[in-house]
């Protein structure tokens, strides 16, 4: 009886295991997809608009923050 048990359960996991297996080769496809016809309309943009900014291009780095020096003598008092 817990054979028959153990079988049964292995069965129904196995089954899960292949479902799943399908579900996740569908979401790769559809991600590998998505991304291709991002990149198309991306590229269609800048034919449209030559003069928008591209995200290839990196951007002007931000100045760096202004260090100051404060001795610890100061923070003692």
């Amino acid at each position: 009886m817990v054979a028959g048990a153990a079988l049964v359960i292995a069965l129904v996991a196995l089954a899960r295991a292949r479902s799943l297996g399908r579900r996740l080769e569908r979401l790769t496809q559809n991600y590998w997809e998505l991304r291709y016809q991002h990149g198309e309309l991306r590229a269609h943009v800048r034919r449209l608009d030559p003069e928008a900014p591209k995200d290839d291009e990196p951007q002007a780095a931000p100045p760096p923050p202004a260090q100051n020096f404060i001795p610890l003598s100061a923070l003692k008092r």
